[in-house]
């Protein structure tokens, strides 16, 4: 698995001499249509229909970080809403009575209001690593489980776990973390018929799941019965264990699988468990006695997803081979349904429909007769799955694969290619990408917007095209792991780097004047979240309990407080340039953390003015209200003139000079070697990383 780039890190000790490496801030750039995924998508869910409307809706998690709500219809499925809070993948999702349930590669489980505009309504930290899978409780729509790379299996109460909690101060709003210990929130307090709050116990600050303790290595799968009574659980190991997800008591050990176990399903009684391993192997498991009553080799790869009918008398099976099969448990007969070109991660079946997600961006909807699944065997091409992993592969390769029933899906919901190559050009304002699809594009990361698309062409002949001889300092590092541009801004670093105004072209600006990329780009990232800021200056307590900041409010008695107060009066250097202003329509996103609680997500145009230094780092707030830098060497480049290649003019060694970061040409240019300007030769950019001068 890949590692996660994570988001800031934890502050310095009172005691340390080190300085405190301070918080990161990312900004995620978003192409014209973010109603569509951008990069694999991990997980689905479908909730059937509910008054007064009717109509289902499907869920989809996806590896750009976001999760998606689509309204179904016979033919249609139309983009709803859309859940960001996750800084990295989603690995999974499921529903809970009204909420749905998502779990990420940033180690958090978060919980949403299902029908809800996107909000998450609550943070659980308590996994150590990864979270790659969720369980949740047909008939009892209050308990999810969750594990991970850690090892660890957490069995939640969402009821308690979204209830109010008594906090301290500062305690943030959102979240449970690691760090608490206690009991379920519905023992730390009640509301009377006055409305005022009766804390039971003052000593407990948030809920603490069950902890199911007993894997030794990752957990790849989860599932659980319908009434919430017996929870089964595989990874690494290759056992699948059995719980009690009541108490986190372990109730057996099943051995059979020789890699690790991918999927997991139970029946509604709980009796039955099917597996599905990355030995290509599927096994169906009697729990009562606790043995493999019958194993199944239909895929040629590893099994990644499982579905069962209703009535558990088939299984859907996809998985690294690109195939979906249909396999009847009890006469084992299968039948390969489709297959396309990119690995099946997780299926949900509607109805007699049977909805795909893939490494892909797009989802697609595949005829599956969920009801009535005998109806595709009448349709011949079913083969009887052998029971040793190695006899579909050898098939395979005799020739004798079978041919898919349906040739393509019924319905595909599009997503929008993924990024999967990038190259910073030397002028660290542009950004040349390709994606999945071919297309070569170049961004302007400073106002996050595509200014060409070059379509099909050659990525290497095009970077070459675009080469320029100049040198700007590295103030920014990227990655392309959520499918997208991710724009990591750290400090110092992010200010390392000036551009003269008039070469970017703003009217009526001094000559001389210089300005920082780093601060302007804060600047149009966080305009949004200024504007807000200042409407809501002098109002009463804000939506978080904490007071804003404003001219009749002293900043609170922090020791790591370094942000003063601003007057709320009009300042001309919070002007976005126009080199810097993002769009509005497909804005970014940011990925921060604050000096409470870990890292968070949001577009910039949902900021709403109400975020302090325990929301964003307080260097980003520092530059924007403040217009203050961190203090920096004032470092000088040594450099010697020497005349142009080819050039007949003498070589004066009048000795070494010097220049700051940037400097223009005429700002050496003395009587003494007046002879080095000439019309060709008009500017020279002077680096303090670099004693070379080029020629522009």
């Amino acid at each position: 698995m890949l590692a996660m780039h994570r988001v800031g890190s934890a502050g310095n000790t009172s005691n340390s001499s080190r300085p405190r490496k301070e918080k990161r801030l990312t900004y995620v750039l978003n192409d014209a249509d973010d109603t569509k995924h951008c990069a694999g998508v991990n997980c689905l869910a479908v909730l059937k229909s509910l008054p007064p409307n009717g109509c289902d809706y499907l869920f989809t998690g996806s590896r750009d970080g976001t999760l998606k709500r689509w309204a179904l219809t016979d033919n249609d499925a139309t983009f709803s809403a859309t859940f960001e809070s996750h800084v990295d993948w989603v690995n999974d999702a499921v529903l809970a009575g009204n909420s749905l349930v998502s779990c990420s590669s940033d180690t958090t489980v978060k919980i949403w209001n299902c029908l809800s505009d996107g909000a998450c309504t609550r943070t659980l930290r308590q996994h150590s690593d990864y979270v790659i899978c969720l369980a949740a409780a047909e008939k009892n729509s209050n308990i999810v489980a969750s594990g991970g790379l850690g090892g660890e299996v957490f069995i939640w109460d969402i009821e308690a776990a979204l209830l109010p909690i008594v906090k301290s101060v500062d305690a943030t709003e959102d979240e449970i973390s690691n760090g608490n210990t206690g009991i379920p929130m519905t023992n730390l307090r009640c509301i009377n018929a006055s409305n005022s709050l009766s804390v039971h116990n003052a000593q407990s600050h948030g809920y603490s799941p069950i902890a199911a303790k007993g894997h030794k290595e990752s957990v790849y799968a989860l599932a659980m019965n319908d009434s919430g009574t017996l929870l089964v659980s595989g990874g690494t190991e290759k056992v699948v264990r059995v719980w009690d997800p009541r108490t986190g008591a372990k109730n057996m050990k099943l051995r059979g699988h020789t890699d690790n176990i991918r999927a997991l399903l139970l029946d509604s009684t709980g009796r039955f468990c099917l597996s599905g391993s990355s030995d290509s192997m599927i096994r169906l498991w009697d729990l009562g006695q606790q043995r493999c009553v019958h194993s199944y080799a239909v895929h040629t790869d590893s099994v990644w997803a499982l579905a069962s009918t209703p009535s558990f008398t088939h299984v859907y099976s996809g998985g690294r081979d690109l195939s979906l099969y249909l396999t009847d448990l009890s006469t084992r007969e299968s039948i390969l349904l489709c297959m396309k070109e990119h690995p099946i991660l997780q299926m949900a079946l509607q109805d007699d429909s049977m909805w795909v997600a893939t490494t892909d961006s797009s989802v697609n909807k595949w005829p599956a007769e969920g009801r009535h699944p005998q109806k595709v065997f009448q349709r011949g091409g079913s083969f009887l799955a052998g029971n040793l992993s190695f006899t579909r592969a050898r098939a395979s390769l005799e020739g004798s694969a079978p041919v898919p029933v349906y040739q393509e899906p019924s319905f595909t919901i599009p997503g929008t290619p993924g990024i999967v190559q990038h190259e910073i050009l030397n002028d660290r304002r542009h950004v040349l990408t390709k994606d999945t699809a071919g297309l070569v594009k170049l961004w302007e990361i400073t106002r996050g917007v595509v200014t060409e698309n070059y379509g099909k062409v050659s990525f290497e002949k095009k970077k070459e095209e675009l080469f320029e001889m100049v040198s700007v300092p590295a103030w920014f590092t990227m990655d392309t792991r959520l499918g997208s541009l991710s724009v990591h801004l750290d400090t110092p670093q992010c200010f390392s780097a000036e551009m003269y105004a008039v070469d970017l072209n703003i009217l009526g600006a001094p000559e001389d004047l210089k300005i920082n990329i780093g601060q302007e780009t804060l600047r149009g990232l966080l305009a949004h979240w200024l504007a807000k800021r200042r409407q809501r200056s002098g109002s009463q307590v804000s939506s978080n309990g904490d007071v804003p900041l404003g001219k009749d409010v002293s900043v609170r008695n922090l020791s790591y407080s370094r942000v003063e107060v601003d007057d709320g009066a009009e300042n001309p250097t919070a002007i976005v340039l126009p080199s810097f202003e993002f769009s509005t329509s497909s804005s970014p996103s940011i990925i921060t953390e604050g000096s409470h609680g870990g890292p968070w997500r949001k577009k910039i145009t949902d900021l709403d003015g109400t975020e302090d230094e325990k929301d964003l780092p307080w260097w980003c707030i520092d530059c924007v209200l403040n217009s203050r830098l961190p203090p920096r060497e004032n470092t000088k480049c040594s450099f010697y003139l020497q005349p142009c290649e080819g050039s007949n003019v003498q070589i004066h060694t009048q000795g070494k000079l010097s220049a700051p970061r940037i400097l223009r040409i005429h700002k050496v240019s003395t009587s003494w070697f007046s002879w080095l300007l000439t019309p060709m030769l008009t500017t020279i950019l002077i680096r303090s990383v670099a004693q070379v001068i080029y020629p522009l």
